[in-house]
């Protein structure tokens, strides 16, 4: 795959996420700006909680990667990737981070 069409793809997921989020979660929030409720909104049932730890657990994955390359390839700006990956989510911090990423290794022998 061509690195153009690879990176316009991952920003089109990440921007589709963006707007399905504002979309979904926005407004709830703003009629009732419980957030501590809205998180735990995502345990209700044994499904959701299913979803909501394999969500948690890809971030903590970017994360540990993230500062991982920041320290081995030095990889810079990937905290604003992970700080993504909490709100709107790791639909949009992970496939930021591969951009950000290819972009920094392209210019090392890094970069496969």
């Amino acid at each position: 795959m061509i690195h153009q069409v690879f990176n316009i793809a991952l920003i089109g997921i990440a921007a589709i996420f963006t707007v399905i989020f504002c979309a979904v979660v926005v407004p709830p929030l703003i009629a009732d700006p419980d957030i501590v409720s809205a998180i735990l909104a995502g345990f209700d049932n044994p499904y959701a909680s299913g979803y909501s730890t394999d969500v948690i657990l890809c971030w903590v994955v970017l994360a540990i990667w993230v500062f991982y390359e920041r320290h081995t390839y030095s990889v810079k700006h990937g905290w604003i990737c992970v700080a993504l990956g909490v709100v709107p989510g790791v639909a949009v911090g992970f496939p930021l981070y591969l951009v950000l990423r290819q972009k920094q290794l392209t210019h090392t022998s890094f970069a496969s």
